[in-house]
């Protein structure tokens, strides 16, 4: 179906007059924003000399969490990988060799330069399993230390329980658990 000449509607661009070919009034929005700004008080954070405060619900690195034997508390249910919206998140089962579960990761791997933060393997996780810390200061100098394989997972967990950071989350005073794969 042709459209027909009636259909078409013929736009014309807009007049510019002196002052907008000159770009004034642009010119004078800029210096109005920059003398806004001049006056209020300078906010220099002097890193890492002063800590920053960092909001209640910051997300930082990941952590693996330890159940109450010292056992990775994942059950490899892939819940975390397939919620993730950057999937940075490898896991590799195996037969598990504790009586209480299936299975678990043998290989747990996550690309945290990939990683968005977004907090969702964290939401999805079953078993409170994957944790998101108040870690920010992550520096790697190759892409292959910033690949956070199983041990680097746990010694995140293990460095930051005693500290009093970020404990292990619990329901009813007690540990959560998971004992069997979703």
């Amino acid at each position: 179906m042709p459209i027909t000449e009636t259909d078409v509607r013929w736009v014309s661009p807009p007049k510019m007059g002196l002052l907008e070919k000159l770009y004034l009034p642009a010119i004078a929005q800029g210096i109005q924003t920059t003398v806004k700004y001049v006056f209020q008080p300078k906010v220099t954070q002097q890193f890492p000399e002063e800590r920053p405060d960092l909001p209640a619900n910051y997300r930082g690195v990941h952590r693996l969490n330890r159940d109450e034997q010292g056992r990775v508390k994942c059950v490899a249910c892939y819940m975390c990988s397939t919620a993730c919206p950057a999937h940075c998140i490898d896991i590799v089962a195996a037969p598990s060799p504790w009586p209480d579960r299936e299975k678990y990761p043998e290989v747990f791997v996550i690309d945290e330069l990939r990683c968005i933060y977004c907090g969702m393997c964290e939401q999805a996780c079953p078993c409170d399993a994957i944790e998101l810390t108040s870690l920010f200061d992550l520096t790697g100098l190759s892409r292959e230390e910033m690949m956070f394989d199983k041990e680097k997972l746990l010694s995140v967990f293990d460095q930051t329980v005693p500290l009093g950071k970020d404990p292990v989350r619990t329901k009813a005073g007690k540990l959560s658990g998971c004992s069997e794969p979703m």
